[in-house]
This record gives structure tokens, sequence and C-alpha cells, in this order.
């Protein structure tokens, strides 16, 4: 038993296990903070409007705080003078640089659109003229990830969003349909509140609206009222079936018969004749109604 006892402190007393021991409570303490400053850094990012909320902030702190936490373990426990260390890393970092070149271009770069606000997650982008159209889901420290319509996700390396043209596009849940009427411009404002109403109605069954439907022309063409129909759903993943389920809804309204027809229902009146004019429609009776 002594000599179990013996042993046992012998261990205890090793001048490796006391180095082990100091690694593992260093680099315990070390991954609880680094835990608490991402948490805390998560909370700042999503109530503060300075910086967006990309996760590039996010894991530069991390590495901040780890390398922060190898230091220590090398200073307290293997006795290495930090100071010189860095001073001799010095010169290799150089030479690493040059091979990391590419990755050290797109950590840059990650930080400029951030810092700057160019993208951010959530924005609505186009890359280039005729470039990848999508929505920011991140900004890492290596590339920008974007999500197109169809769901496809593109890894786009940093530097390119600082040496290519970023077109920011309206959110996907802000949506305008172009148009173009065909009525009478003495019921052009009836028409667009009919359009406005069948919009509402079809739109509502498909996302709830954070901004109902409205109409606006903007010139006259040949071919009819030029304009647009705008509105705002809460959901930015339904803005397909909300576009179509309006364009449906309103197809009825655009050309001039069909509006004649629907408004001609409820008043009991033919609206025009070939010609345009307003016509009279006989009653049951046979009698002409004013």
């Amino acid at each position: 038993m002594p000599n179990l006892l013996d042993i046992f402190d012998k261990f205890i007393h090793a001048d490796w296990f006391n180095t082990m021991l100091g690694v593992v409570i260093i680099c315990a303490i070390t991954f609880v903070v680094a835990r608490i400053t991402v948490a805390f850094m998560l909370r700042v990012l999503n109530k503060t409007s300075l910086l967006p909320s990309s996760s590039i902030f996010i894991n530069l702190v991390r590495i901040v705080v780890w390398v922060i936490g190898i230091c220590c373990v090398l200073s307290m426990c293997f006795n290495v003078n930090i100071s010189a260390m860095i001073t001799g890393l010095g010169v290799v970092g150089i030479a690493v640089s040059l091979g990391f070149q590419d990755t050290l271009s797109n950590l840059i770069g990650g930080l400029t659109v951030s810092v700057s606000r160019t993208v951010e997650p959530g924005d609505n982008i186009r890359m280039g003229p005729s470039g990848v159209t999508g929505v920011v889901q991140d900004v890492t420290w290596r590339y920008t990830s974007i999500k197109d319509s169809s769901g496809t996700i593109t890894n786009i390396p940093n530097s390119l969003m600082t040496s290519t043209a970023v077109c920011k596009l309206s959110p996907l849940n802000e949506i305008s349909i172009p148009l173009v009427v065909t009525t009478n411009s003495e019921r052009l404002t009836a028409t667009a509140h009919h359009i406005e109403d069948a919009a509402e109605k079809a739109v509502a069954r498909v996302s709830k609206l954070k901004k109902r439907p409205s109409v606006s022309f903007s010139s006259i063409s040949d071919y009819g009222f030029k304009g647009s129909l705008s509105f705002t759903i809460a959901e930015a993943s339904k803005a397909s079936s909300a576009t179509d389920a309006a364009i449906r809804a309103v197809a009825p309204y655009v050309h001039n018969h069909l509006i004649e027809e629907a408004m001609g229902d409820l008043t009991g009146q033919k609206l025009t004749d070939a010609t345009g004019s307003l016509v009279p429609v006989k009653d049951e009776e046979g009698a002409s109604s004013n």
C-alpha cells in the first residue's frame, strides 16, 4: 500500500503532469471565454446597426481569443518567450503571406465589404451586369454566400466582391409587377381600384401582406396606360407564388373588353360598343336603360 502511494505521489509531482494539467486548465478557460465572447458579440451585432451580423466578425473574435489562450499556454506551461517568438515570426510571416496571398485578399475583402456595409446578410444583390443574382446569406472570412430564387447557394470569393460591380436590388418581399391597362381614361381610377382589390384577395391567400397592393401609372403608350402593381409580403420565400397569384387575379382587369363586361354585370349596362362609345342595354321588357 505505501508503495502505491509513493508511485501516485511521484506521478502527481512529475513535471509533465503539471505541464499537461496547466495546458488543460488554460484551454478550458479559453474555451469558456471564447463561448462567452462569441455570445456577447452575437447579441451586439443583432442589436446594433453599426455592423452587419456577418459571421466574419464572430470568427475573428474567436480566433483572437484562442490566439491569446495559446500564447498563455506557451508562456506559462512551456516557458516560451512570446516577444521573441513574435519577432521571429515577423520574418517568417512575410514568406507565409506570399503563400496565402489569396486567403489574405479574401479576408481583407470580407472585412472591407462588411465594415463598409457594401453587402450584408439579407441584401438582394446582382454581381455585375449579368452575374449571380440572389440574397446574401453570410459573409465569411473567405467567401460571400448568395442564395438565388431556385434555392441554389453560390459562394463568391470576397476578393471579387471588392473588385466587381455589385448592384443592390429591392428586397424579395417587395414585389412590383409591370402592367398595361387598356381601359378608357374616364374609368382608369376605377380600374386601378379593381386591380388592387383583386390582387389583395389573391395574395392574402398566399402570404400575409405587410403593404397592400397599390397601382401607379407612369406613362401612356400606343398599347395603353403603363404602370405597376406594387405590394409587400411578409414571407420573402413566397415571392414567386405571390407574384403568380397577383398576375392571375388582375389579368381580367387589364384588357378593355373584360373590364367592361365585369362592370357591366354589376351595373346592368353595357358600357361601350365596338367603337368604344357608351350604349344602353335593353331590359327584359325591351326598354332602354338610362
